[in-house]
């Protein structure tokens, strides 16, 4: 793939300026950047949902594009099945009437409904369709999902699963993600990382994951100002050299100023100057204006202040022997813990597993089926949910002042006018009438961050805060936290945030085992090794010793076989030579080239009958040699 000097603006603000790039065969790509920089716009170009407003995207004959949007969408009434097969294209069809055939048959098997099913399997091996078939079945339980589930029924997490799952099963030769790992857990997101890095063709994914960009990343791409620079190191090799070039680009602009300074001081001494009659110098000052005007500069980075509100006294939370389930699933388990102020707590662990259920129950939100949670005196809590829930009707100065006035206030108090607080978060003032519905998924984000951060809040609950935010932001974020001199509570899959805001871990190991662990995610994941090491090593001290003792009884309890084991290895040779026998009629039936088409259900029969007698057959000879082992033994 390549693309020759993209453009494109949406209205004054150009995202794209003659951009040029060229995508080879199998590589690893990371395209990051600043929210709002059009990264997501560029993506949609290369996949053709988008036109550019000038350049062309070139494709060589045959490639195929799968894209993976921010916030896919997908029509109720779908299984999660149908949805996932579609971006396999018209061979998901022939899949889809193949398995309609199949069930048509049991009520109708007609000359022509046989006709029908040999026209397709004929097409679905022609095609390859069965190891696609696996490719989707893999892809499914791989991420956790109900193939028959109705897609109108899923949240905003599960969706972008099925998401995932219906751009990796097309294998295509470029594969285009954006923000792939938002709302998955570890696991999945893992499984997503060896998935992108045994992937034959390219990748090209946005992510604001360090953990996934430095696992999969061979290269990077940033998208600054409408250019794009290409780094092709790994992400952690990419932060130097940016470091370097930014550096580079400081003092060149540094030195550019002082010369245009010089020559506008030249320029206004007036009459000497003009006597000089330096006509060429006065056409290099306008030159040089000129560039200084075109100059476009990066953006500062985002400034957050958190207030901490209403002080409280050292104990927050307290859960005391809290118990819960949901039918079969068992949320906690007589689950003690305490939460002290200033604490900075993060919950770890798959989803579904009960983590946002143990958060409601702690706040009070719900009651739990037995034990009891403690609140400590003036807990007072500021919410950031993962789904970004906000009116997309209204416009962002309404978002924060929604009783109108220029004045916001920062934890319940500190007064700041609006636009000067909006451009902590990288909003410019002609901004603030812009509606919420042309914001991208960062810059809702951010939005979502300044809202929150002006409730007189001392407990901070942050639900998946890392979404959409650009990586800049996400460590200005990280920084605003450690300063913060409230309570923070985090339920993440970002492990490197994880990483640098949790000081204990709350780890959810299934079965209501809710195991905390001092350190970050980094302290889990050694905590997780050396526990599957200890269970590893138990299981095989445990194995010689159960051996040993079942010898030492069979030794002195047993000087011959029992009548129930001699009559059984009496028994099996015949019963082996019958399965054998029927066992080869069945397969010379296999042979006749019209037995199918002759008698269906009988075909049918023979398959599932043949099955089990192999799986009886491997049975009986396991245990003929079983036996005839312990008679020598005994012998």
């Amino acid at each position: 793939m390549t693309l020759n000097h993209i453009d494109k603006a949406f209205g004054p603000q150009v995202l794209l300026d003659g951009v040029c790039l060229s995508v080879g065969r199998g590589v690893r790509i990371g395209l990051i950047g600043r929210n709002g920089e059009g990264k997501s716009t560029l993506l949609k170009i290369m996949s053709g949902e988008v036109e550019s407003d000038a350049g062309q995207v070139t494709l060589r004959s045959g490639i195929t594009v799968a894209y993976l949007p921010q916030a896919p969408h997908f029509d109720a009434g779908q299984s999660v099945f149908h949805v996932v097969a579609e971006g396999l294209g018209t061979v998901a069809q022939t899949l889809e009437d193949y398995h309609k055939a199949l069930h048509a048959l049991e009520h109708d098997s007609s000359e022509r409904a046989l006709k029908r099913i040999d026209t397709l399997q004929e097409e679905l091996e022609r095609t390859g369709a069965w190891q696609f078939h696996n490719r989707i079945e893999t892809a499914i339980t791989k991420l956790n999902l109900d193939p028959d589930r109705d897609v109108g029924e899923l949240s905003g997490g599960w969706l972008r699963r099925v998401a995932v799952a219906r751009a990796v099963v097309a294998a295509p030769d470029v594969l285009l993600l954006d923000e792939p790992t938002n709302h998955l857990d570890i696991e999945s997101i893992e499984w997503l990382e060896d998935f992108v890095a045994a992937f034959p063709g390219s990748v090209i994914f946005i992510t604001h994951d360090r953990y996934f960009l430095d696992a999969v990343a061979e290269e990077i791409i940033e998208l600054d100002r409408g250019h794009l620079t290409h780094f092709p190191y790994s992400y952690a090799e990419y932060l130097e050299k940016k470091a370097e070039m930014l550096a580079v680009e400081e003092s060149q602009h540094r030195k550019f100023d002082q010369m245009l300074a010089g020559e506008e001081r030249w320029i206004r001494q007036g009459i000497p100057a003009r006597r000089t009659r330096n006509e060429g110098r006065v056409r290099g000052l306008e030159e040089l204006r000129r560039q200084r005007a075109g100059r476009r500069l990066r953006s500062d980075d985002v400034e957050l202040r958190v207030s901490s509100g209403v002080k409280v006294g050292k104990m927050l939370i307290e859960t005391v022997e809290l118990s819960h389930s949901f039918g079969d699933t068992v949320i906690c388990k007589s689950f003690s813990h305490k939460i002290m102020s200033g604490d900075r707590v993060g919950f770890v662990g798959a989803n579904g597993i009960g983590k946002t259920t143990l958060l409601k129950m702690m706040l009070g939100e719900m009651d739990g089926d037995g034990g009891r949670v403690r609140h400590g005196v003036r807990l007072a809590p500021a919410f950031l949910t993962q789904m970004r829930e906000l009116d997309s009707k209204l416009k962002l100065k309404e978002v924060l002042l929604p009783q109108g006035g220029h004045y916001v206030h920062i934890g319940g108090h500190e007064p700041r006018h609006i636009v000067s607080y909006m451009q902590d978060f990288l909003f410019d003032k002609e901004r603030l009438n812009t509606p919420v519905a042309a914001l991208s998924g960062g810059e809702r984000g951010r939005l979502m961050l300044a809202k929150l951060l002006l409730e007189p809040a001392n407990l901070l609950v942050l639900d998946e805060p890392t979404n959409d935010l650009d990586i800049g932001t996400l460590t200005v974020l990280e920084q605003a936290l450690a300063k913060y001199d409230g309570t923070v509570i985090v339920v993440s899959h970002d492990r490197a945030f994880m990483d640098r805001v949790a000081s204990r871990v709350l780890a959810f190991e299934g079965d209501g085992q809710i195991i905390p662990i001092e350190g970050g995610y980094s302290d889990y994941l050694a905590w997780k090794t050396r526990r599957l090491e200890e269970q590893a090593l138990e299981q095989e001290t445990e194995k010689p010793k159960k051996v040993a003792v079942a010898t030492a009884r069979v030794e002195k309890k047993l000087t011959k076989l029992t009548y129930k084991e001699q009559s059984e290895l009496d028994a099996l040779p015949a019963q082996i030579e019958a399965m054998e026998a029927e066992k080869t009629d069945i397969e010379a039936r296999f042979c006749q080239a019209d037995y199918f088409t002759a008698n269906p259900e009988a075909f049918q029969a023979d398959q599932t009958r043949l099955s089990d007698i192999e799986t009886k057959l491997e049975t009986a000879y396991e245990r003929w040699q079983e036996i005839e082992a312990k008679q020598e033994a005994l012998a």
